[in-house]
């Protein structure tokens, strides 16, 4: 991971800990093209851990970890990331396993930002 890589990883983290209270425990993320991938462990706070504990709570945590984030993204423009990348954000794809507590995000931006970052 470069410094780049690196330096978004931590304005996710605090992103989602602005908005949602509790960003992850580790990052990693790594540039693909126009995607900023980051790979996310320990998103779960110890009640959402108690929540994912039942079948019914799995499937409503489920849609608050990727319906409710991709909105979160929406409503709150990630202005920090545009202008550490040089440009703009498209979408964003998301997805959790509650039971390994591990999530996965897929920035897409409007610039092919591997090649721009690649050392």
């Amino acid at each position: 991971m470069n410094k780049v890589e690196a330096e978004f990883g931590n304005l996710v983290k605090a992103f989602r800990k602005r908005h949602m209270g509790k960003g992850p425990r580790e990052i990693r993320t790594t540039f693909c093209k126009h995607w900023a991938i980051c790979e996310m462990e320990g998103n779960l706070s110890p009640v959402e851990k108690f929540i994912a504990s039942a079948a019914d709570g799995k499937q409503a945590l489920r849609s608050a970890r990727t319906e409710m984030v991709k909105e979160m993204y929406r409503l709150h423009r990630p202005v920090e990331m545009e202008e550490l990348l040089g440009a703009n954000f498209v979408d964003l794809f998301v997805d959790i396993d509650l039971d390994k507590d591990i999530g996965m995000s897929i920035f897409v931006f409007d610039e092919n930002i591997e090649k721009k970052f690649s050392m």
